[in-house]
C-alpha cells in the first residue's frame, strides 16, 4: 500500500483526496503536489497546495517539496491573477499547528484571492507594541542557537 493510501486509511482526508478516494475540485497535479479549490473558501478562487505525501507541518517536509509547493503557489498566484475571476491580490498562507489555526493535519498551502471590499480585513491588524531591543536580541540568539544545533 502505498503511503497515500496507508494516510488515507488512516483518516487524513487531504491523502484520501490525493489517493482519489475522496473528490475534490481539482486545479493543478504533478509528481509532488495537487492543487485544489477549498471546500471552505475565504474568497471565492481559495486554492489548497497540497503534497501528495503525508506530512503533518513544516518540520515534516523534506527542503525539495517545501520549495516545490512553493514555486507551485507562486504560479497559482499569477493563474489567478491572470484569470477572469477579478483577483486584484493574494494572500499566502501556512498555518503550522493546531495554535496557528491548523485545521487538517497534513501541510497545505492557503493561496487566497483577494477583492475589493471582500471583507477580509487585514492580516494581524492588532497594532502590537514594540518589543524592545534587548529581547529581540534575546530571540534572535535562540534562533541562531536552533539554526546550529542538529534536528
Amino acid at each position: 500500500m502505498t503511503q497515500n493510501a496507508t494516510a488515507a486509511t488512516n483518516g487524513c482526508i487531504f491523502c484520501a483526496i490525493v489517493a482519489r478516494q475522496a473528490e475534490a475540485s481539482m486545479v493543478y497535479e504533478d509528481e509532488t503536489v495537487a492543487v485544489w479549490m477549498d471546500l471552505n473558501p475565504v474568497t471565492h478562487g481559495h486554492l489548497l497546495v497540497v503534497p501528495r505525501g503525508h506530512a503533518e507541518g513544516l518540520e515534516d517536509l523534506d527542503p525539495a517539496t517545501g520549495a516545490h509547493v512553493w514555486s507551485v503557489g507562486h504560479d497559482m498566484a499569477q493563474a489567478l491573477r491572470r484569470s477572469s475571476m477579478g483577483c486584484q491580490g493574494i494572500n499566502l498562507l501556512v498555518c503550522d499547528g493546531e495554535v496557528a489555526f491548523q485545521t487538517v493535519p497534513h501541510f497545505h498551502l492557503h493561496v487566497i484571492p483577494r477583492y475589493s471590499g471582500d471583507g477580509l480585513g487585514e492580516p494581524f491588524k492588532v497594532d502590537p507594541p514594540e518589543r524592545e531591543k534587548a529581547l529581540r536580541d534575546s530571540d534572535a540568539r535562540a534562533i541562531r542557537c536552533a539554526l546550529s544545533s542538529p534536528g
